[in-house]
Order: structure tokens, then sequence, then C-alpha cells
């Protein structure tokens, strides 16, 4: 088994031995750009990780980890379309770079090249591959059409939202997962379990990303602390304020929430106050750890050694573990 250091540097090299046409240059070098933006690449590294847990080498499953990350960095592109975002790890977006033309455009090639890479795959496993790597995709668009769609309600429920965060982010780490057991010959149940600890991980993790927008360290963050708070975001805490609040803390929430103009600090201040007199962070926190032992008790089922789940219980700890 390799340590996680080493299966990060096989990724390192796998995602500069990535080879794209040179022409047209416009349509692929936003490719090489957005995926050398970095990032933790958590999902390939996921790929990796749960074909060696099942007993094979990492090296069997490095294309449809390429394919994870090149898929995953193709909805970044379109999605800071979506979402008219001028950066995206501190750098310029793909559109503000190009054009939005050009970024539809290379993010549709982007698909393709995904599915070259997973094409790769040893022959055995490819139906089980293609099955998986679609759904999870589907699940990931069917995700970001509600939260484009819960932009304009004002009555979606925490249960909406915690599904919404299932598919738009969650499927991605569950699919990531599935696919390495599934190269690595692992049984179907094992395979299904390790997708369900992914999901889980992934809400926890959405909702750990909800808490920290609001009470990270600015300090630490790489964003504006009460980015979603400015933005009206609804995030697990501002439905879950909504649902407690009443009175004074409901008429807060409802004036700051509707102003069109406003002091940003001063917003976040208040709402972040409107926060704590109901202990959201305390309930959002609660919720968090609910899906994380969820998990854990999912992972807890699979047919391995303690010793071959260790590398992957120590990455979801740093996962949970993180202030930024």
């Amino acid at each position: 088994m390799h340590t996680t250091e080493e299966l990060q540097q096989i990724l390192d090299t796998a995602i500069q031995n990535l080879k794209f046409p040179d022409h047209p240059k416009q349509l692929y070098d936003p490719i090489t750009y957005i995926i050398n933006l970095g990032g933790k690449r958590v999902r390939p590294l996921l790929v990796l990780m749960a074909t060696e847990l099942f007993g094979e080498d990492a090296n069997e499953s490095i294309h449809a980890a390429m394919a994870i990350e090149v898929f995953h960095n193709f909805t970044l592109v379109h999605d800071d379309i979506m979402d008219n975002a001028p950066l995206r790890r501190g750098k310029a977006t793909v559109h503000e770079k190009w054009s939005t033309n050009i970024a539809i455009l290379s993010g549709d090639v982007m698909m393709v090249e995904a599915n070259k890479n997973l094409a790769k795959v040893n022959p055995a496993f490819l139906a089980p591959v293609l099955n998986t790597f679609n759904a999870t995709a589907q699940g990931v668009c069917e995700g970001q059409q509600l939260d484009m769609e819960f932009e304009g309600r004002d009555d979606v429920s925490i249960e909406e939202y915690i599904n919404m965060i299932r598919l738009k982010t969650a499927v991605l780490l569950g699919g990531a997962l599935k696919l390495g057991a599934i190269i690595a010959g692992a049984s179907e149940k094992d395979a299904d379990l390790i997708y369900q600890f992914g999901e889980n991980i992934g809400i926890a993790f959405q909702l750990q990303d909800d808490i920290l927008d609001v009470y990270a360290d600015p300090e630490k963050f790489g964003k504006q602390v009460g980015g979603d708070i400015i933005a009206n975001k609804k995030t697990f805490l501002l439905l879950k304020a909504f649902e407690l609040a009443d009175g004074e803390t409901r008429a807060s929430l409802d004036t700051w929430t509707a102003y069109k103009e406003f002091n940003a600090q001063e917003k976040v201040d208040t709402v972040r106050q409107v926060y704590d007199t109901l202990d959201i962070q305390y309930i959002a926190k609660a919720s968090m750890n609910n899906y994380l032992n969820k998990a854990l008790a999912v992972f807890a089922q699979i047919n391995v050694s303690d010793e071959k789940k260790a590398n992957l219980l120590t990455l979801t700890d740093q996962l949970m573990a993180r202030e930024y």
C-alpha cells in the first residue's frame, strides 16, 4: 500500500502528464489553466485510496481518478459562469480570462476528455465504471439545478437543502470512492457501502463549509467570511434560523435579507448575532456530526482490515478538522 503522500505524488504526476490537443488553442488552454489552479485534489485521491483499500495498486485506477478530476473541474468552469464569479482559488475564472462562449465550449470538451480517460479503464470493469460515473455526473447536474431554483424560493426546507447538497457535492465523493472500489474488484456490497460512506462524508463536509463561512477565522479563511450571509445564500444555518426565529429575531432576519442596499459588515454581524441567539452554530454542528457518524458507521461495515482502513480514516479526520 502507498502512503497518502505517495498517492498525491502519483496524482500530481498523472495531472502533469494529462495531454490535450494543441489546436484550437483557445479551446484547450482553459483546461490546462483550470486544472493547474490546484485545489485539494480530494476527489481523485479518493479514487486511488478506495482501490488500495480493497487490495489493488492505485495505478490501476489512475485513469478513473483523472476522469473524476477533469469532470470536477468542468463543473467548476460552468458553475462559475452561472454564478457570474470573477475569481476561482484567487485567480481569474475561465469566462473572465477568455470569454463566456469559450468557457462553455471548453467545459463541454472537458466532459469528453473525462470520458476518454474513463475509456482507458480495465475493460472487465468498464460497464459498472461507466454506470457509476454517469449516475454521479447526472446527480451533480441535478444538484446544481436545484441550487439555482432555491434562489428564487422562500419555502426551501432543511430536508430539500440536504438533498440538494447531497446531489451537488456529496455524490461526487461517493462516486469517486465507488469507482476505485469497482476497479479493485470489491464486492457489490462493499462498493455500495463505500459509496454511502462518501455521500455522508460529503454532506458533513458541506455543512462544515456552511459553518465555516460564518464562523471561520478571517486570517485563515481563503474567502470573505460571511459571504453566504451577504448573498442571502440558503445554507443550513439560514434555513434553520428562519425555522426557529420569532418575534424580534424573525423581524431582524426578514429585514436584513430583504435589504437591497446595506453595509456588508453590518449585515454579517447582525445576522450572526441572530444565529448566536438561536444557537444555530451548535445545531449545525450537531447535524454535521450526525452525517459524519453515519459515514463512520457504514465504513465500519466494510469487509477489510482496520490496517487497510487507516489511511482513509486519517484523511476523513483531516477533512473534518479544517479551519478554512
